[in-house]
């Protein structure tokens, strides 16, 4: 049994029709990546893994759990990091991260000191208003209110998407990290840092999926998305 099971997920707006039988699985321990032209869908896929948006029809389960079922089973296993901004950007960092820590084991003056809030360097930004940051510090603090569970799904879209050079491979380097504990990484991406480190690729077009052989780079890869 793979860790995520995704099978015959279909979804429309209306009368368009955005998925039409998506079919893919993750292993624990992977990187995957979904690509795809803009507007194909992935990030409807992706609402559908994180539990924000419901298929019309299909099935997903984490270790055989279906979370439609049991809204619980999404916060066991899933952290979700979406291409908009998810944070409020009136509070502080401290705030936004003490409303995503609440129901957390793990401390926020913990990972201050020796977790992944020193490791982004957001333990010297703790006063700052969300609005007050950069783009590269908005979305590493968006991924650590995503890890605030501990879970063991990290589900992504964009996440490098208009960031500067270092926050990239910061992102890159924490994922490896992440993947190296046991941790399972589901994302969408044009990176190709990002791109480099996943297991497997599944190109999503006309509402359904294909796995590619091997990861597919640069021009190659946008050539096979066009197609």
């Amino acid at each position: 049994m793979s860790l995520i099971e995704v099978k015959d997920i279909y979804k429309s707006y209306g009368k368009k029709n955005v998925l039409n039988g998506v079919n893919f699985h993750v292993e624990k321990g992977e990187c995957v990546a979904l690509a795809g032209a803009n507007g194909c869908g992935k990030s409807t896929l992706l609402g559908i893994l994180a539990g924000s948006v419901k298929p019309d029809s299909g099935e997903v389960t984490y270790n055989g759990e279906n979370p439609f079922k049991d809204r619980k089973v999404f916060c066991r296993y899933t952290g979700y990091v979406p291409q908009e901004n998810p944070l409020m950007d009136k509070l502080s960092v401290y705030d936004n991260l003490r409303f995503w820590y609440c129901d957390s084991e793990r401390s926020i003056e913990e990972d201050m000191k020796d977790g992944i809030l020193k490791e982004f360097g957001l333990d010297s930004y703790q006063k700052y208003t969300v609005d007050k940051l950069s783009g590269g510090m908005k979305k590493r603090l968006s991924i650590a209110c995503a890890l605030a569970s501990n879970p063991q799904i990290l589900i992504m879209d964009e996440p490098g998407a208009a960031l500067d050079i270092i926050c990239k491979e910061d992102i890159k380097q924490y994922l490896l990290k992440y993947m190296q504990n046991g941790g399972t990484v589901v994302l969408t991406s044009h990176e190709e840092g990002e791109l480099s480190i996943c297991n497997r690729m599944y190109v999503l077009k006309d509402g359904k999926t294909t796995q590619l052989s091997e990861v597919l780079l640069g021009k190659k890869l946008m050539e096979r998305m066009k197609e």
